[in-house]
């Protein structure tokens, strides 16, 4: 017997009406992804704000809450803005890296080198 309830009534341990606002966005084969949303912001706080934005957003703000419940999660201090910021460092030092080497093949024209021979 296979449950067709959703994985926010399956924790809260309801019925899921055929309406049921959390189904599309909270499949029953993913429980552990409305446990980390339900844990930092709760199924209550989560429902409402499905409620608040159009259908056609609600996917994109299911996402989000799970991302940001999940780095929240992993990273009880900084959440999501650690993970943003160490991203931003990568990006930094690989411009940096980026920057030497097109200072490199500037410099390599200007001495007349416009082959490479490896």
């Amino acid at each position: 017997m296979t449950s067709k309830r959703c994985a926010a009534c399956k924790q809260l341990r309801r019925k899921c009406p055929s309406n049921c606002i959390f189904l599309p966005y909270f499949p029953p084969n993913n429980p552990q992804r409305f446990s980390y949303v339900h844990r930092i912001y709760g199924a209550s706080n989560v429902g409402k704000m499905l409620q608040q934005v159009g259908e056609h957003q609600r996917g994109d703000v299911a996402d989000s809450l799970y991302y940001e419940a999940y780095w929240r999660i992993k990273d009880p201090v900084y959440g999501c803005v650690g993970i943003i910021t160490a991203l931003h460092e990568e990006i930094y030092h690989v411009q940096c890296q980026l920057a030497k080497v097109q200072a490199q093949i500037d410099l390599l024209y200007q001495n007349g080198v416009h082959t490479f021979d490896p």
